[in-house]
């Protein structure tokens, strides 16, 4: 089989004429790789226990689309409160500029779930069953055969296993646990819509983990393009120190740099690329190459570090500037995003919720005996027990009348109800608009929410003028 050389101008996972190049990048180890395999561990145990662990009665991380509840680490979310992810949301991306800013792509090659996915779950089980890159290269190119077969048939099974336990894990995060148990046990017929997105996402990922692989961070994912953006001369990178290791010649020349250019580091490069070109677009910073380079130095009796994390300064042997004006707004943005979702979450961290609303179309209601306003009181009770409230004004006139629903009011758990609750502003002491607080008061634990209102009626003076009239007759 002829081997591929990189280019600058075009992908190196893709032909000439547009086809598909298969990569098997060689095994490799170090440091690096070592830390990259035990966080890859750490993060997929994550993923697969978070479904598992009850905080508060549910899932750590539970997005009850059904139900319109998310929660999250203890805390329920409504969805009348839904735009406090906003700032979540706002606080992730701006970290991840930051972080880039600061580290490059490391979030590509250390933290990513596809590249996690990839890396340590199925090029690990390519790995076992088809052997390393030399035997992977000799399999693909070898006629078919029953041996052939069979390491495919094994393989894409395994595949296909994998790709079907990670869609149910993250359908998980929908439904929970005993509600995927329950879909399974029910059948696609009662349950078609999780059994769809199942189905899909299994074939998607699939495709995309034993086919599509590199492609995904090259083609499709717009990281490797925003980086350029969110990068510059002082932004850590792996790189080559062309300084140390040209001109490239053997190892026993005593002309040449260090660089013996034997081609290890592009061996290893799960894109395919020569990283010694310099900066690529398809570099997602897994250090794959550093290691590799490590190795082949240690083994001349040369310092390592001939390509490594650097800035493209420091390759350059010039001043590196840590902290500079991107880096300090990017970390700003990313501090207001965090500090606002704190705050606003810490507000909404009650085990209860509630919201008031006027009656629609009515503003107020009048007649003989007096002044009405008739308020719609939605609760919604956070806990995973039973919960009991009651409701009363503060702040409002000793005249004032109310009636409704406003003692032992009992709801379930993770149950919501609407309650009217009218105020009454008899006749004889109402003396205009005025404002008040609804208090709702948690029996269980005594806490409370207080939400300002205001009660709307007519002029006063009109209002009892009117009274005084004799009727018509």
């Amino acid at each position: 089989m002829s081997k591929k050389q990189p280019n600058l101008d075009s992908v190196t996972s893709i032909n000439r004429d547009g086809s598909h190049y298969t990569l098997h990048p060689a095994d490799v180890s170090g440091k690096y790789t070592f830390w990259r395999r035990v966080t890859g561990a750490l993060l997929i145990l994550i993923y697969a226990a978070l479904p598992w662990i009850k905080i508060g009665g549910n899932p750590a991380v539970f997005l009850d689309t059904a139900n319109r509840r998310f929660h999250l680490i203890g805390i329920t979310i409504g969805v009348q409160d839904l735009w406090v992810l906003f700032f979540l949301i706002s606080g992730l991306g701006f970290t991840l500029f930051f972080i880039t800013s600061l580290l490059g792509r490391i979030w590509c090659g250390w933290t990513c779930p596809y590249t996690v996915f990839l890396d340590h779950v199925f090029r690990r089980i390519e790995r076992l069953i088809d052997g390393d890159a030399p035997a992977r290269k000799r399999l693909q190119a070898a006629p078919l055969s029953a041996s052939k077969i069979l390491k495919r048939i094994v393989k894409h099974s395994l595949f296909l296993l994998c790709a079907t336990l990670i869609a149910h894990i993250f359908i998980s995060y929908f439904v929970s646990l005993p509600g995927l148990y329950q879909n399974i046990q029910s059948g696609p017929s009662e349950h078609a819509l999780s059994f769809g997105v199942v189905v899909f996402l299994t074939f998607v990922l699939y495709f995309c983990f034993a086919w599509f692989r590199e492609q995904f961070c090259i083609v499709v994912c717009p990281y490797g393009r925003i980086q350029s953006a969110l990068s510059d001369d002082n932004t850590m990178i792996i790189g080559y120190d062309e300084i140390r290791g040209e001109p490239r010649g053997k190892a026993s020349d005593p002309n040449a740099g260090d660089c013996i250019d034997c081609r290890r580091c592009v061996n290893v490069c799960p894109t395919g690329i020569d990283i010694r070109e310099g900066l690529q677009m398809e570099c997602i910073g897994c250090a794959a190459c550093i290691d590799a380079c490590n190795d082949i130095m240690t083994k001349l009796d040369r310092k390592a570090g001939l390509i490594r994390y650097d800035s493209d300064n420091g390759l350059k042997q010039k001043p590196r500037r840590i902290l500079r004006p991107r880096i300090f707004a990017y970390c700003a943005l990313m501090m207001v995003g965090a500090s606002a979702f704190a705050v606003t979450v810490y507000q909404k961290a009650r085990p209860f919720n509630a919201q008031v609303n006027k009656m629609r179309g009515v503003p107020f209601q009048k007649d003989a005996t007096g002044v009405r306003n008739i308020y719609q009181i939605h609760l919604f009770n956070k806990r995973s027990v039973d919960a009991e409230f009651s409701i009363k004004l503060l702040e409002a006139p000793e005249w004032v009348e109310t009636s409704g629903t406003t003692e032992h009011i009992v709801l379930e758990p993770l149950e919501e109800k609407t309650y009217n609750l009218v105020v009454l502003a008899p006749a004889q002491d109402y003396d205009g608009p005025f404002d008040f607080i609804i208090e709702v008061k948690s029996e269980n634990d005594q806490s409370t929410i207080e939400l300002k209102e205001s009660f709307q009626g007519p002029n006063a003076t009109l209002y009892k003028s009117s009274l005084n009239q004799p009727a018509s007759p």
